[in-house]
């Protein structure tokens, strides 16, 4: 079921948490609502949900105005950072609860319980209660309880955060194959860049309850349109008017005289596994960092204290109202 958001503004009090959004999120598809704390990606979700109502604007779900509609009339199922599980529950009885309030036939219950479990691999933890999981089980168990019902759109409210880096690595692996397994219209709120760029068909950037920008995660990452985009999905060096990339940063060890080449002077050198964070500071003054890999620095043999040569392979300029502009690109010699 594809979702249409038409002018959407929601305040509270006097602040304005989402301002005037139109988005179109395609059926079938895993689009990221994405921003930092305070962006407003979590009150639209709950207003595409029914958990909120907008003071302005419309939600449409296949064509149909929901705008007003309780979430039980949308076909919605949700899933929260935290899992609010009934305790007092077994792993079967949480994943039922949703169909048994619907009041279907307990040979239809049992046989959806038995695939769901099967499905988010939690097969052999019917009996067990939520404390004997472990945090991805829980959450697993959750996206299971919301399928129950068979939605027609999937909601994820950060429903990661509560856990570890490597258990939110793989769990965003297994919900994007289930995702294509399923083809359910899911609507993940995130403020991870990663996650958001691993899994989503399309990234919707907020910001101050603005809609940024919204595209297919290269799209967005290689073409933001505006500084608080390029900012926010990866870090930048400010220099001479221009936003560059530390991938996009290039040193040599030999004197070099050709366009865009400066001295500099090796301040720090970082080894972050395969990334190596080189810190530099032009002969001019400004403080700039490079991002390679382990090879290309043993291949230049950096160290600190050393004096280089450093450009700009690529680079964005912004207008005074902050959106990007032309792309400079510098390509062997210049």
């Amino acid at each position: 079921m594809g979702i249409e958001l038409e002018g959407v503004t929601r305040t509270f009090g006097g602040h304005v948490a989402v301002r005037d959004v139109s988005l179109h999120i395609p059926d079938g598809s895993l689009t990221a609502l994405l921003g930092p704390s305070g962006s407003g990606k979590s009150t639209l979700l709950r207003i595409v949900g029914g958990l909120e109502v907008p003071d302005a604007g419309r939600v449409l779900i296949d064509g149909r105005d929901v705008t007003r509609l309780t979430p039980q009339d949308r076909g919605i199922g949700f899933v929260f950072q935290h899992y609010a599980a009934f305790r007092h529950m077994t792993v079967y009885d949480n994943v039922a609860f949703g169909m048994r309030i619907r009041k279907r036939s307990r040979t239809a219950i049992r046989e959806r319980v038995t695939e769901l479990l099967a499905l988010v691999q939690l097969e052999g933890f019917a009996d067990r209660y939520p404390s004997q999981l472990s945090g991805g089980q829980r959450q697993r168990m959750a996206l299971a309880r919301s399928l129950a019902i068979e939605p027609e759109v999937l909601l994820l409210d950060e429903p990661f955060g509560a856990l570890d880096a490597k258990v939110r690595r793989e769990l965003r692996t297994w919900l994007r194959h289930l995702h294509d397994d399923m083809h359910v219209t899911t609507v993940i709120v995130t403020h991870d860049q990663e996650e958001a760029m691993d899994i989503a068909d399309e990234v919707a950037i907020m910001d101050h309850g603005v809609l940024q920008q919204v595209g297919a995660p290269r799209e967005v990452y290689e073409q933001p349109g505006n500084e608080f985009v390029m900012g926010f999905l990866g870090p930048v060096n400010a220099v001479d008017g221009q936003l560059v990339r530390p991938h996009d940063l290039e040193i040599s060890q030999t004197e070099e005289q050709g366009l865009g080449w400066a001295q500099a002077h090796v301040e720090r050198v970082v080894h972050l596994g395969f990334e190596v964070r080189v810190e530099i500071v032009r002969a001019d003054g400004w403080k700039l960092w490079a991002q390679l890999t382990r090879d290309e620095v043993e291949s230049l043999g950096l160290d600190r204290d050393q004096t280089v040569w450093v450009r700009s392979r690529r680079a964005r300029t912004c207008d005074e109202t902050g959106a990007t502009q032309a792309e400079a690109v510098i390509d062997g010699d210049g």
